[in-house]
């Protein structure tokens, strides 16, 4: 009766590893995917036009490149045409001195056939960078050895808290799914006048730069969904991959598109890793 009762568990137990596959749905048209940055920099300022995929779909991206798009500003009869390069595979202003300015609301318009999008942001002022400081560490649990990169900065605002540093390492983006640092007032601020250390260790000679942003809600909402979305880690109790919620909206034509549009001032820091011999 024991062995009986063991070879159940045991079969119980085993059957519980079973892999399952979510039978996810497919999508007979690809919905337009657009990826939209409006800044006080020109250099970051592009409008990235695809094609999505499925979920398990590995083919190539289709690129998009016959879109009339151009950003105005309401209530005015300002007008920033872009144009398609080749070699970005998205589209720039024409005029490569146009940028976004403090205080100013500005509308993304996509059209491409019949399909009409538009989305909105306003560009707020950009909070302050001081200092950037690194120190060496030696290696601890969960933390490698290397050198640590702090920031020091003022955040005076007491609305539209909401940013993103990004990082790049040695001209290399640091892009997956643990390198989103958000970060809003939840918690306060006062740890970024105090040095916000960013969680890599560098080595000596590293050339690092971070760039940071200051978002809109809807913006900022969008990447924490991305973010969860890239953390799930597929398991039968994680829920079923969902798209993060656009800030783009149709007009016309196909009633589904997808990606975000985003306006933010940007703080830009370089430097490169040296020690500090005595």
């Amino acid at each position: 009766m024991n062995r009986l009762f063991l070879v159940l568990l045991i079969f119980c137990f085993s059957s519980c590893q079973e892999e399952v596959t979510l039978p996810l749905g497919t999508k007979s048209e690809l919905v337009p995917t657009i990826e939209a940055y409006w800044t006080d920099q020109g250099s970051f300022n592009e409008v990235k036009f695809t094609l999505s995929k499925d979920y398990y779909d590995s083919s190539e991206v289709v690129e998009i490149a016959d879109a009339e798009v151009f950003i105005t500003i309401p209530g005015t009869e300002k007008v920033v045409p872009f144009g398609y390069f080749g070699g970005t595979k998205s589209y720039k202003p024409i005029n490569p001195l146009e940028k976004a300015e403090v205080g100013e609301t500005y509308q993304l318009n996509v059209r491409w056939g019949e399909n009409t999008y538009i989305s909105e942001g306003v560009m707020l002022e950009p909070p302050t960078v001081d200092s950037i400081t690194w120190s060496f560490e030696e290696e601890r649990s969960f933390r490698e050895q290397g050198y640590y990169v702090k920031v020091y900065g003022k955040i005076p605002f007491e609305n539209d808290n909401n940013y993103r540093i990004r990082v790049i390492e040695n001209d290399t983006l640091k892009n997956q799914r643990e390198d989103y640092l958000l970060f809003d007032d939840t918690f306060g601020l006062a740890f970024f006048e105090e040095g916000l250390e960013l969680g890599y260790s560098f080595q000596e000679n590293d050339r690092v730069r971070l760039e940071l942003f200051r978002l809109n809600q809807d913006a900022f909402d969008y990447l924490n969904q991305l973010v969860n979305l890239l953390f799930s880690d597929g398991g039968l109790f994680s829920p079923p991959p969902q798209n993060p919620d656009t800030n783009i909206r149709v007009v016309s034509g196909n009633p589904e598109v997808l990606g975000y549009f985003i306006v933010s001032p940007v703080l830009s820091r370089s430097l490169v890793i040296q020690a500090k011999y005595d």
